[in-house]
C-alpha cells in the first residue's frame, strides 16, 4: 500500500483540468513502474529438480503481489480522484478570488482612455468601459471558470456566495464604486500638480520669459511719461538700465521690481512706428540660465484738432488725420480758442457781452460749462493734462482805473468741482503778460506786467518762485523741465526751472540770425526768423529746424507778401505745423477777441524729410500749447 508520503504533492498554485489529468497519469505511471520493480525483486531463478514445490510458492507470491498492486492501484486512483477533487475545488476558489481581485484592481485603477460615456453615479452599478483585447480574454476566462464551477460539485471549502449572479453581487461593490470615483479625482489632481511642477521646472531651466505686456500706444504719442511694462513668469534678479535697449532710439528710464520691468519714455513717441524693447541677460531671482526679454508694439497714426473760422457761418473744430480727412466735432457762432487733452476738449466761445468756457468729450458730446471768476473775457487757454487743470487769462467786462481785473491768470480743475483760483504774487492778484504750463506738470511759468518771471506749482503750497526779469517766454521743453526765455537785454537763454541755472541758447549752423519765436521739441527747436533789407524792412520769413547739435535746416520759407503766424511741433518732434496767412495785404481780420486774418492755412511738414504732407484750412492745431500771437 502506498503511504501519504508517496502521494504527489498538491501544487501550491491551482491547476487546470488538463494539468491535473496529466499529473494524475504521471503519478499512476510512476506507481506502476515502482510495482514492476518490486515484482522483479521477488522473481525466482530457473526451476531445478524441486521445481514443482518452488513454482507453487512463486505462483502464490505473484498472486499476492498482483493483489497488492491492484490494491495500490485502487488506492492511487482513489487518492488521485480525491486530489483532483481538492484541486478543482481549490481552482474554483482561486477563480472566485481572482474575480474579486480584478474588481478591486478595477476600482483602484485610473480609467483608460476613452473615458466612459455614461456618468458615474455614487451608489449605483459601476460603469463598464469599452473592453479591449485583454478585458475580453479575462471575461472569457471568468466565464469558463464559472461554467466549470457549475459542472463540479461544491465542497465545504466553496463559498456559495461566490456563485451568485453579478446582479446579486452589485450592492456589495457600491463602496468600491465610491472609492473608485474619489481615487479618480485624486489621480487627476495629482496629474495636474505633476504637470504644473514639470512646467515650473522647465521654466526654471529655460530662464525667465514674458507673461504679459502693458502699454498705452495712443497715450504714448501724445505725452511724455508713458510706460511699457514687461511682466515675467518669475521673480527677476536686479536689472541694470544698461541691460535695456529701445529701437528706434528714444530716451527712457527703467524701474524694475519683482517680476516687472517698467520702461518709462521721457518724451512722446513717433506715430505709426514699430518699437522694440529688449532686456538682455535677465536671470531669475533664484539663479538659473539667463535670457533676453523682447517685446514689440506699434504706435497708431496721429490725429489732430484744428479750428476753422467762418465769418459768414459757424466756426467749427475738426478732427482730422494727417492726410486731411476730417470731420467736424463741434460748431458755434464764435469760437475764440480751444485746447485738447487725450479725452476732452476745452472751448472758449463768445456770447453776448462775455465769454463762456465749455468742457466736452473729444466728439463734442456731454458738454458742461465751467464757472468763471465773473462776467468777462477769456483768452490764452492752456491745459495741463497731468495736473487736470485748465488755465486762462481773464479780464472783467467792466474795467476802470480803480476797479476790475485785467489779464489775471486763472487756473481751475477740468472737472469743474472747484472755484477758479487767481494767481497772486506778494498777496496781490497779478496781471500777467504771458504765461505757459510746464509740460507734464501742474506748474505755471509766467511774466507779469512788471517783467518779473515767476514759477508756481499748483499741486503744492510752496508758493511763488522768482526767476528774475524776462521779456518773453519762448517755450518749454517736454520732459526736461527747461524753458527758453528771452531776457530783457534780448538774449535767449535755456533756464533750468528746477535749480534756476541758465546758459545761453546756442546759435544755429548756419546762423540765420535772431529768432522772433522759438518752439522746443524733443531733439531740437523750431525757430521763426525774419529776413530784412538794409533799411530793416521784412523781405521774407522762414521756419528753421535746429537740432540739438546746432545743425540748421529750413523747413518753410515765404515771401514778404505772406506772414508766418505760428510754428508748432508734434509731441515727439516728428512733424511740424506751420500756420501761414497768405496775401496778408488782402486778408482782413475777423474781428474776434483773438483777432486773426480770415484766411489762415496750416502746412504739415515731415521734419525728417522736410517734405510737406498736406495744407489744411484753419489754425490753432492741437499740437500747439498756445494760440497764435499776431
Amino acid at each position: 500500500m502506498s503511504t501519504d508520503d508517496d502521494r504527489p504533492e498538491v501544487p501550491a498554485v491551482p491547476q487546470t483540468r488538463a494539468e491535473m489529468r496529466a499529473a494524475r497519469e504521471a503519478a499512476e505511471a510512476a506507481e506502476a513502474e515502482r510495482i514492476e520493480r518490486a515484482l522483479a525483486t521477488h522473481h525466482e531463478p530457473e526451476p531445478s529438480a524441486e521445481e514443482p514445490r518452488a513454482d507453487a510458492g512463486g505462483t502464490a507470491a505473484r498472486e499476492a503481489a498482483a493483489r497488492e498492486a491492484a490494491a495500490r492501484e485502487a488506492a492511487v486512483r482513489e487518492a488521485g480522484d480525491r486530489e483532483v477533487a481538492e484541486q478543482e475545488a481549490a481552482a474554483r476558489k482561486m477563480a472566485a478570488f481572482e474575480a474579486a481581485a480584478r474588481e478591486d484592481a478595477e476600482a483602484t485603477a485610473i480609467p483608460s482612455v476613452p473615458l466612459p460615456t455614461e456618468p458615474v453615479v455614487v451608489g449605483a452599478a459601476p460603469f463598464v468601459a469599452s473592453p479591449d483585447a485583454s478585458d475580453a480574454a479575462d471575461t472569457e476566462a471568468e466565464a469558463e471558470a464559472e461554467a466549470e464551477a457549475e459542472a463540479e460539485p461544491r465542497d465545504a471549502a466553496f463559498d456559495p456566495a461566490d456563485s451568485r449572479e453579478p446582479s446579486a453581487r452589485e450592492p456589495a461593490r457600491t463602496p468600491a464604486t465610491s472609492r473608485r470615483f474619489l481615487l479618480t479625482i485624486g489621480a487627476v489632481l495629482g496629474i495636474l500638480v505633476l504637470v504644473g511642477t514639470a512646467f515650473g521646472i522647465v521654466s526654471l531651466l529655460q530662464g525667465p520669459r514674458i507673461s504679459e505686456v502693458q502699454v498705452d500706444t495712443a497715450q504714448a504719442i501724445e505725452s511724455s511719461g508713458s510706460r511699457v511694462i514687461l511682466t515675467a513668469n518669475q521673480a527677476l534678479s536686479d536689472i541694470d538700465p544698461e541691460q535695456v535697449t529701445v529701437e528706434p532710439a528714444v530716451p527712457f528710464t527703467v524701474d524694475a521690481s519683482g517680476r516687472g520691468v517698467g520702461v518709462r519714455f521721457t518724451v512722446p513717441l513717433d506715430d505709426s512706428t514699430k518699437y522694440t524693447v529688449r532686456v538682455a541677460d535677465v536671470t531669475g531671482a533664484g539663479g538659473g540660465p539667463s535670457t533676453t526679454l523682447t517685446t514689440s508694439f506699434e504706435t497708431p497714426a496721429s490725429h489732430i484738432f484744428i479750428l476753422r473760422r467762418d465769418v459768414d457761418g459757424k466756426d467749427k473744430i475738426f478732427l482730422t488725420d494727417l492726410k486731411g480727412d476730417g470731420v467736424a466735432v463741434y460748431e458755434h457762432d464764435k469760437i475764440n480758442d480751444f485746447r485738447a487733452t487725450s479725452n476732452q476738449l476745452v472751448v472758449a466761445v463768445e456770447e453776448g457781452e462775455g465769454s463762456r468756457l465749455l468742457v466736452m468729450d473729444r466728439d463734442g458730446k456731454n458738454q458742461r460749462e465751467l464757472k468763471l471768476p465773473g462776467e468777462g473775457d477769456v483768452g490764452a487757454i492752456q491745459v495741463s493734462e497731468r495736473g487736470g487743470l485748465v488755465g486762462y487769462s481773464y479780464s472783467d467786462r467792466k474795467l476802470s482805473d480803480d476797479e476790475g481785473r485785467a489779464s489775471v491768470l486763472v487756473t481751475q480743475s477740468l472737472n469743474g468741482k472747484d472755484d477758479p483760483q487767481i494767481i497772486e504774487v506778494a498777496g496781490k492778484e497779478a496781471s500777467v503778460f504771458v504765461w505757459q504750463f510746464v509740460p507734464d506738470s501742474a506748474a505755471v511759468l509766467f511774466i507779469d506786467f512788471d517783467g518779473a518771471l515767476s514759477l508756481v506749482d499748483r499741486s503744492t503750497d510752496a508758493g511763488v518762485q522768482s526767476l528774475g526779469l524776462a521779456a518773453t517766454i519762448q517755450g518749454i521743453s517736454r520732459g526736461t523741465y527747461t524753458a527758453i526765455v528771452e531776457r530783457i537785454d534780448g538774449t535767449a537763454v535755456e533756464l533750468d526751472l528746477a535749480d534756476g541755472s541758465e546758459e545761453p541758447l546756442a546759435a544755429s549752423d548756419p546762423d540765420y540770425g535772431t529768432a522772433t519765436s522759438i518752439t522746443p521739441f524733443p531733439g531740437g527747436t523750431l525757430r521763426h526768423v525774419v529776413s530784412r533789407d538794409e533799411a530793416g524792412l521784412p523781405i521774407g520769413q522762414a521756419v528753421i529746424r535746429v537740432d540739438d547739435d546746432g545743425k540748421a535746416t529750413p523747413l518753410v520759407e515765404v515771401s514778404s507778401a505772406d506772414s508766418i503766424l505760428q510754428a508748432c511741433a508734434s509731441p515727439s518732434g516728428q512733424y511740424a505745423a506751420v500756420a501761414i496767412a497768405p496775401d496778408l495785404a488782402n486778408n482782413p481780420y475777423d474781428g474776434m477777441r483773438l483777432p486773426l486774418p480770415e484766411n489762415v492755412e496750416t502746412h504739415l511738414i515731415d521734419m525728417e524729410s522736410g517734405k510737406e504732407m498736406v495744407a489744411l484750412t484753419g489754425f490753432d492745431v492741437s499740437w500747439c500749447q498756445t494760440a497764435p500771437r499776431f
